[in-house]
């Protein structure tokens, strides 16, 4: 089992070595596959002995080789996190649908990272995101699940936030929630169904509201400052599908309260 865990700690190291490049690349159409990993800085391109996850980081003391530019904290953060998380999910049984079940969540995971670093630094998510978490979650539910289940889950997920949108804009003049976050929640929707992605939109608009409100009282922004909305959405939708039983014991504590 000892070498199973380091097997899949070292798979989420390199594949949140690969989100590093996601996260960096994506926002600014940067090409994949015709240029190479270079320092932001100097253009040094970045040897293969450079660039393994974390410890190269750690070895070269967090700057680069030529130039000394510091590389961001988020690079080994990111690769840490993903990393305990595979750790964290190993199967203990290495049967077909645990196998299958680990590179699911691991595959959510690393959209639902990838889309929050985005979203929080530079406001927008990806079409291609959204397209690959909605591939995703329609492959884990197609065959379990009744087609009323999801479809009528994304259908949901994007023409009830579209209509407040919308809504919003005839009464304020202004756009109150983006078209990848609406893309996002119809994404969530296929997944988690007509009740449940209601839930999402509930709860991460409380969520956000909460964040953003004390964020305004402490003066980190004013009123007039655009904040992310994507991040929300993530946090809820994360505790939705990685950890159900919890998620469904929180929820049934508060409606138990309100009643």
């Amino acid at each position: 089992m000892t070498l199973l865990y380091c097997f899949s700690f070292v798979f989420g190291l390199c594949i949140g070595s690969f989100l590093t490049a996601v996260v960096y690349r994506l926002p600014r159409k940067i090409p994949f596959s015709t240029s190479r990993s270079k320092c932001p800085s100097c253009e040094k391109l970045i040897p293969w002995y450079e660039n393994v996850p974390l410890f190269s980081y750690l070895i070269l003391k967090g700057k680069c080789s030529k130039c000394s530019f510091k590389i961001p904290l988020q690079y080994p953060l990111l690769e840490l996190v993903v990393g305990l998380f595979c750790l964290f999910i190993t199967p203990t049984d290495l049967g077909q649908p645990q196998i299958l079940n680990y590179f699911f969540k691991t595959s959510i995971f690393a959209t639902f990272v990838a889309i929050f670093v985005i979203d929080l630094k530079h406001k927008l998510i990806p079409n291609v995101l959204n397209i690959y978490l909605a591939i995703n979650l329609l492959a884990a539910v197609i065959l379990n699940k009744t087609w009323v289940h999801w479809v009528g889950g994304a259908s949901l997920g994007i023409l009830f936030p579209l209509a407040v949108t919308y809504g919003f804009y005839l009464i304020k003049g202004q756009v109150g929630l983006g078209g990848g976050d609406i893309k996002l929640y119809g994404a969530l929707g296929i997944f988690l169904g007509p009740a449940q992605v209601m839930y999402t939109i509930f709860l991460s608009c409380f969520v956000g509201a909460l964040v953003g409100g004390l964020l305004i009282l402490f003066k980190v922004v004013d009123r007039k400052t655009p904040i992310p909305f994507g991040p929300f959405i993530i946090i809820v939708a994360f505790f939705q599908i990685f950890f159900p039983d919890q998620y469904g014991w929180f929820m049934n504590s508060i409606l138990n309260a309100s009643l």
